[in-house]
């Protein structure tokens, strides 16, 4: 059987699904797409993701695309190492998550980091940055609130999911260049989620294979 292939960039949402990927102990190659130097938008990767973005899943012949899906696909087929929570509360609670964060959180965050994409004028860039700062403070601290209020030490239970390398994406931006939040101080319970999914072995292996340093989160 083919060895699945996951398209990825350094630091983009893809790391979640990177990490996933670890976490199941799939037999996979990491294939790198330099978004930076526009190699998403070649012939040869657009015939894999006609969307042009990062992640993709290549199992065989059969791609999927979107990290929600691919998440869930990565749970389903590796069910032995309990990704997905079995009870019906956990599974919708972990499906919730992988919404909110596709929906919610990532497309504010992408107004400030490319505003290019939602006006075509210097002064609606402007704009749209303003009102996407605005809008992921708010977006930002609904997270810490929904882990706050949750009793368990994971995103959609007390077992590891799919949904906690997610949630570490957007801490890692938050913590980033682009927002430059304080994550420690502001949002302390999404930090205090962070340092556990961070602390693990598969999280560390996806860093590594990224070339990218692994956050130090203060308590």
């Amino acid at each position: 059987m083919a060895r699945m292939k996951l398209f990825y960039a350094p630091g983009a949402c893809s790391l979640a699904s990177h990490i996933a990927m670890e976490e199941a102990g799939a037999d996979f190659e990491a294939v790198r797409i330099d978004t930076a130097g526009g190699q998403q938008r070649t012939p040869d990767y657009l015939a894999i993701n006609p969307k042009g973005r990062v992640p993709a899943l290549a199992d065989g012949d059969f791609i999927v695309t979107e990290n929600p899906a691919i998440l869930r696909y990565i749970a389903v087929t590796h069910p032995d190492k309990a990704l997905w929570p079995s009870d019906p509360r956990g599974e919708a609670r972990c499906a919730e998550w992988l919404a909110f964060l596709a929906s919610g959180v990532h497309p504010t965050y992408a107004h400030i980091r490319r505003a290019e994409r939602y006006a075509s004028t210097q002064a609606g860039r402007t704009d749209v940055v303003e009102t996407g700062t605005r809008a992921t403070r708010e977006i930002y601290q609904m997270v810490e609130n929904k882990l706050a209020a949750a009793s368990e030490g994971w995103a959609a239970g007390d077992g590891y999911t799919v949904a906690d390398p997610y949630l570490l994406v957007f801490w890692t931006w938050g913590n980033g260049p682009v927002l430059g939040y304080d994550m420690a101080a502001d949002y302390p319970h999404w930090t205090a989620h962070a340092r556990r999914v961070l602390a693990r072995p598969a999280t560390v292996a996806a860093f590594e294979r990224e070339g990218l340093a692994l956050p130090q989160p203060r308590a």
